[in-house]
């Protein structure tokens, strides 16, 4: 798994360090978009300005791309498509008001080519609601 992630990196012109493999591979586990304290809870000794750093660098190389949530900004790793120049980040986001967790929903997504005379270098679709499960839970 570590060099499946090293691979990753370095294919995103990241040079691996031992923090980026462990953050990346969290990251990869999560359903969910995370805060940096989040995040940073995971880590028992790790120095926030650091993991900070690693999410900045990764959202600067298309690695994650960032949601900005009411004061909060949250990171979800993009798909592999994205990359330094372009985050092929045109999908939903969800706020679930009841479990508190934010989700991208790719089945919700604004379509890429679109003939404008204008270019489009950033959508952020952001929705607030009852996600699936929750709903689930109140019937």
């Amino acid at each position: 798994m570590k060099k499946d992630i090293e691979a990753k990196l370095i294919d995103k012109n990241t040079k691996p360090t031992s923090m980026r493999i462990l953050v990346y591979d969290f990251l990869s586990t999560q359903e969910a978009a995370l805060s940096l304290s989040e995040i940073e809870n995971h880590f028992d000794n790790a120095d926030r300005t650091t993991i900070y750093r690693t999410l900045k660098t990764f959202e600067e190389k298309g690695i994650v791309h960032s949601i900005q949530e009411n004061t909060t900004t949250k990171y979800r790793l993009c798909d592999d498509g994205c990359n330094e120049k372009t985050h092929k980040d045109r999908h939903l986001h969800f706020y679930c008001k009841i479990c508190k967790q934010t989700t991208c929903r790719e089945d919700i997504s604004f379509p890429e080519n679109i003939q404008t005379d204008f270019r489009i270098d950033e959508i952020r679709l952001f929705a607030k609601g009852i996600c699936e499960n929750c709903l689930e839970s109140l019937q």
